[in-house]
């Protein structure tokens, strides 16, 4: 048994990722400060003897006895994380610097959940590693995304100076159950909007493309990477499957049996064209490998949706 801390526990991510953890045995502590995360996500785990919870913002520091950090507390959806941009770029510098501290004291392994954003809209498809992205360091959405290349660099200065344990993983697109509903995301608004027989808005003509990782694999993603010994990524996880966002409105309303109209509105700014994860290294490394077909998991987030309507 380890003892986990996950920051935000309470999210989508953080949820499922902590059912897991426990499921394999370990005790984890939940630290989230609900800006984005909800109890509902993690009611079911508050039962469980080895589930702690603690409500805290990691922008101010933290002390705990911890084997492994998982650091995922961030806003991670545009509209959520460009409400208060300036907390978001706080939390990927002053919150990761307070989590690289406290793994620096405790001797603990640490896992940043960085993100395909820091590839900005790229110039190179589909992505590895080695790309160093094209961001926009002024635009809209560069509290996120040049925050979390600095979470990034934070934990590559923490290792070569402090030698402390880390690792990086970047996440593409995911969905699944848990998702909020108002953080304005492709999956969750179509499967909303097609629920509710709305019409179903695409941000441009529908021609971009994304890839999209069902909750499940990046959670095995992510576990198999922070047991890797002698590995510190960063490494891509998500699913290689692409598709533009147009045949994904059009999957959902075939899913739901919807009778929603596509319409189209202005693409909002430095909103990338393309995005898929180059996985070779992912494969090769931790042995991942993505299981769970788009449609299965698109299936499952309806049913979930479906359940709180």
């Amino acid at each position: 048994m380890k003892n986990i801390l996950v920051t935000g526990g309470a999210g989508f991510i953080g949820s499922h990722l902590s059912e897991k953890l426990l499921a394999e045995g370990n005790h984890v502590i939940c630290v989230d400060n609900f800006f984005t995360g909800s109890r509902k996500n993690i009611d079911h785990l508050l039962d469980n003897r080895e589930f702690e919870l603690i409500r805290h913002d990691i922008i101010e520091p933290i002390l705990l006895q911890v084997d492994q950090i998982y650091n995922l507390a961030c806003p991670a959806s545009p509209i959520h994380y460009q409400i208060n941009a300036i907390k978001t770029i706080k939390t990927n510098v002053i919150g990761v610097t307070n989590m690289l501290d406290l793994a620096d004291e405790t001797k603990a392994r640490i896992l940043q959940a960085s993100t395909s954003e820091v590839y900005g809209d790229p110039d190179v498809h589909p992505q590895k590693e080695s790309y160093w992205g094209n961001v926009n360091p002024i635009g809209l959405r560069s509290c996120y995304d040049e925050g979390k290349r600095v979470a990034e660099a934070l934990m590559m200065d923490y290792h070569r100076q402090h030698n402390v344990d880390i690792r990086i993983i970047r996440i593409f697109n995911t969905y699944g159950p848990r998702m909020a509903e108002n953080d304005g995301r492709v999956v969750s608004n179509f499967i909303l909007q097609a629920l509710k027989n709305q019409d179903i808005t695409i941000n441009g003509d529908g021609s971009q493309t994304r890839s999209f990782c069902y909750v499940d694999d990046l959670v095995r993603g992510m576990i198999a990477l922070m047991n890797k010994e002698d590995f510190m990524g960063p490494v891509n996880v998500g699913n290689d499957g692409e598709y533009t966002i147009k045949q994904l409105a059009e999957m959902i309303i075939e899913l739901t049996g919807s009778k929603s109209k596509i319409v189209y509105t202005p693409l909002p700014s430095d909103d990338p064209c393309k995005r898929r994860p180059d996985l070779t290294l992912a494969k090769e490394v931790l042995g991942y490998e993505p299981t769970v077909h788009i449609k299965d998991g698109l299936l499952k987030t309806i049913e979930y949706f479906e359940s709180i309507l």
